[in-house]
């Protein structure tokens, strides 16, 4: 006889049934508690994804199971950006009891399965998530139990009722290009791109064209070139149009990481910060200010985007409604690599 499983809420039983193995084996492969077959991890796998099961968190609760332990996913851990994000989720989580469990994604693979997350409804109350690899169809497989989620740099469907963080990245892109046109009279800046599919790296490009528009600068896509918020990747970009002929006055790099790696390729082409090019960053990160010329960038605020993460992802655990978006604003820091001294 063929059996509905939609019905009622999926049991760990019924897991364990379907996947033909002990409750305690579907426990292990949950928790990764202990080692357990592959074959026998993606039976179970099957039966969690064909039943929509989950860990009921109020039973945890009533079971004396509380977890304490807040979730936080990350993109590979690089760069100088992610230390204060980290301070700032921590410094709130931990003042209400919390601790965090980090897992850094691999980026290698094309996205998480909510299903096989190492973290998650079976091993967190709730979870912060700071990746472009969890698909919007596994956030609304959250959604849809009422697992308390907050995306940081990255907006949900509106229908899936996800809060998230953000800076203005479009406001402080405009501000920096601005800058460079009214104080510097740039007409030929380069911009440094983030990756095509970061939600961050698209309002600033977005800012970026907007602003050219403003000031009767022709978008000339000859001057983007991807960089992917690393240094090495945009000194090649910084490079090629050297190589190439490419004529520019002014470099916008999206990050403080490309910012350096411009640095290095102007540098390597017996170039001059700020005599001979302009360079403006984003982030303000911690070495920004210890660059020979100290780097002029628009200052976002990291550590705040990862206290008010924290605190909205409390806020659902306690129960409480939050605000689904939060837009945290930046400020240009004015140094000497733009021209200004």
């Amino acid at each position: 006889m063929e059996v509905s499983w939609a019905k009622k809420r999926a049991t760990i039983s019924d897991v364990a049934r379907l996947a033909g193995v002990s409750i305690s084996t579907v426990s292990r492969v949950m928790t990764g508690a202990a080692p357990v077959a592959d074959e026998t991890i993606q039976e179970v796998r099957k039966a969690i994804e064909l039943l929509n099961y989950t860990p009921h968190a109020a039973a945890r609760m009533l079971a004396g199971q509380r977890t304490a332990i807040v979730g936080l996913l990350l993109p590979e851990i690089a760069g100088d950006f992610f230390f204060p994000l980290v301070r700032g989720i921590e410094s709130v989580l931990r003042t209400h009891g919390y601790e965090v469990l980090i897992h850094a994604s691999n980026q290698t693979r094309d996205h998480l399965d909510s299903s096989s997350m190492p973290l998650g409804e079976h091993n967190t109350e709730g979870l912060l998530i700071f990746t472009d690899r969890l698909s919007d169809k596994d956030l609304a497989r959250f959604s849809r139990r009422n697992f308390p989620l907050v995306i940081l740099h990255r907006t949900a469907p509106a229908h899936l009722n996800v809060p998230s963080v953000a800076f203005e990245n479009k406001a402080g892109t405009q501000m920096a290009v601005e800058h460079l046109i009214s104080v510097h009279g740039c007409r030929r800046i380069a911009f440094l791109a983030g990756p095509p599919n970061n939600e961050d790296a698209q309002w600033r490009l977005t800012g970026y064209q907007e602003r050219l528009a403003a000031h009767g600068i022709p978008f000339d896509p000859a001057l983007v070139r991807v960089g992917n918020f690393r240094q090495n990747q945009a000194e090649e970009a910084v490079m090629a149009w050297l190589t190439q002929g490419v004529e520019f006055d002014a470099i916008f790099a999206a990050d403080d990481d490309m910012a350096l790696g411009a640095y290095h390729a102007l540098s390597l082409a017996g170039l001059r910060v700020p005599e001979d090019v302009a360079i403006v960053g984003f982030d303000d990160v911690s070495f920004a200010s210890l660059l020979s010329p100290a780097l002029t960038t628009v200052r976002a605020p990291i550590e705040d985007v990862g206290r008010m993460a924290a605190e909205k992802l409390v806020a659902q655990i306690q129960g409480q409604v939050v605000d689904m978006l939060t837009l945290l604003p930046t400020e240009l820091v004015i140094r000497r690599s733009c021209g200004c001294t």
